[in-house]
């Protein structure tokens, strides 16, 4: 690599989009801490409303990352490759935390299960489709999957400190979590059918 390309990568890395994807990733242990405090710790409730308010942060900062990349001009690999990882550390980090308070129990650990292995599998499988340089674009569907998933986290962070506010915020929290992971299932499915089928052109070859 010469000097140039360093140069260029480095500009890349600490424009303003991946700037805020690193934020996204930085949210992550203040969340988590949040509300790790508050159910294990017997913290205060007001705990869970900073957590839910880093998170909604750092929700916003999934929209406004691509939006600025895009009007800006300033996409590059190295945002294309954090953006995805940034979403799927900070979804399955909530969706184990909130698991271990409780929030997340019984029959509903199957809709968190679900969501956590689609995501191994999308990984697993772009990993394998860029290698043979195939880009898989991600549908209209999978962004409002997306959404719904951070809506559903975002009301069981709430939890006990939103039902003061909404009685019904867990049960909203758990109903949009199912309806996430049926979405889920339906464009994991539209991922792992492009991946056989390069997989089988390529061992046609």
């Amino acid at each position: 690599m010469n000097i140039a390309t360093t140069k260029g990568t480095a500009r890349n890395s600490l424009s303003l989009p991946n700037i805020l994807t690193y934020g996204r990733i930085a949210a992550i242990p203040v969340v988590v801490g949040c509300v790790f405090a508050q159910s294990v710790m017997d913290g205060p409730l007001w705990l869970r409303w900073v957590a839910l308010a880093v998170f909604i942060a750092a929700g916003i900062t999934d929209y406004l990352d691509g939006y600025y990349a895009r009007i800006w001009d300033q996409q590059s690999a190295f945002g294309r490759m954090l953006d995805p990882i940034a979403d799927k550390l900070l979804v399955a980090s909530c969706l184990l935390m909130l698991a271990a308070d409780s929030s997340i129990h019984g029959w509903t650990l199957w809709a968190a299960i679900v969501i956590l292995c689609r995501e191994i599998l999308v990984s697993g499988l772009r990993e394998y489709l860029a290698a043979l340089r195939v880009s898989v674009p991600v549908t209209r569907l999978a962004k409002w999957k997306t959404t719904i998933q951070l809506v559903a986290i975002g009301f069981l962070i709430a939890g006990e400190a939103g039902e003061m506010v909404l009685p019904a915020t867990t049960l909203i929290g758990i109903a949009l979590l199912w309806l996430s992971a049926i979405f889920t299932i339906y464009t994991g499915w539209d991922y792992f059918r492009a991946g056989i089928h390069h997989l089988i052109e390529e061992d046609g070859g």
